[in-house]
């Protein structure tokens, strides 16, 4: 009887130390076969980014065997390879609007092609389907020496394009990617120049509506205008002139603000400008 009990008594144990192991077995991170990795290059003005699981060679055969030959490869392991563009480029000399794709590719003994896919649910339940992509481009491929894990990097990168570059076991595969820095930079500079008036015209409002500081709010008002005249700081003007009991001078100022405001749809201070010409018209 008192064997049966310690028996007993033992399987309990051991029922209880599986148990409790459940969930630290659960949590047991081991290395991954094929680990994510990411790169990132700066070009210019555009950001290039890529996110990719890196599979081992392993002694294993890999093209034309692991990876087979003209078949859609999802270019890594696990889910499908993903790049980034956080501006308008040109890849394999073809337009790509900014945006993130699936890379897929087509190995080939005598030239490779890369696909960007819109279709980011490749090998997670989605299917390959040229009706996807937005760019094929031809590859240009060069033998290296063994590199054990699949690798994305950049190179050559200038300020006005890079070449991707994967690499994977004894092989290079190259696409160019240009980017039209000159352009963005210059578009840079004109919202910067043509939005340099809203600084000076905001100081004003503060200095009108929060410190009541008026010398000071005309002298912000004066900047903005200087810099560009608006419908806006011709209207904080009017304001603070008006605040200063300058009503004839308050008046110039807020017609002014009419008539360039008035073919704008972001008039937002339209009826408090046509009521101010109308309490101001007698007004000195």
């Amino acid at each position: 009887m008192r064997i049966m009990k310690n028996s007993v008594f033992g399987y309990v144990c051991a029922a209880l130390v599986v148990l409790a192991a459940g969930p630290a077995a659960a949590q047991l991170k081991l290395p991954a076969p094929s680990p994510g990795a990411k790169v990132s290059q700066e070009v210019g003005l555009t950001d290039i980014s890529i996110e990719y699981s890196s599979p081992a060679v392993k002694g294993r055969k890999i093209w034309g065997d692991l990876v087979p030959w003209e078949k859609p490869w999802r270019t890594g392991a696990n889910a499908s390879t993903k790049i980034t563009f956080s501006r308008d480029v040109t890849f394999g000399g073809k337009p790509v609007p900014a945006g993130t794709y699936a890379i897929v590719t087509l190995p080939a003994q005598k030239g490779w092609t890369v696909v960007l896919s819109k279709e980011l649910g490749l090998w997670q339940g989605k299917t390959y389907d040229a009706k996807d992509d937005v760019v094929r481009v031809p590859a240009t491929t060069a033998a290296i020496p063994l590199r054990e894990r699949l690798t994305f990097l950049f190179s050559n990168t200038t300020d006005n394009g890079t070449t991707l570059d994967l690499e994977w076991e004894k092989l290079r595969v190259s696409v160019p990617i240009q980017v039209d820095t000159a352009a963005q930079a210059q578009a840079n500079i004109k919202a910067a120049v043509d939005g340099a008036w809203r600084a000076p015209n905001a100081a004003a409002r503060y200095e009108l509506e929060t410190t009541k500081n008026l010398d000071a709010a005309l002298k912000y008002a004066d900047l903005s205008i200087a810099i560009q005249p608006t419908w806006y700081n011709q209207w904080t003007k009017a304001e603070v002139l008006a605040q200063k009991g300058n009503y004839t001078e308050a008046r110039k100022f807020a017609q002014a603000s009419w008539e360039l405001g008035e073919k704008d749809p972001n008039f937002f201070f339209k009826d408090a400008v046509a009521q101010a010409l109308a309490d101001w018209k007698n007004k000195k």
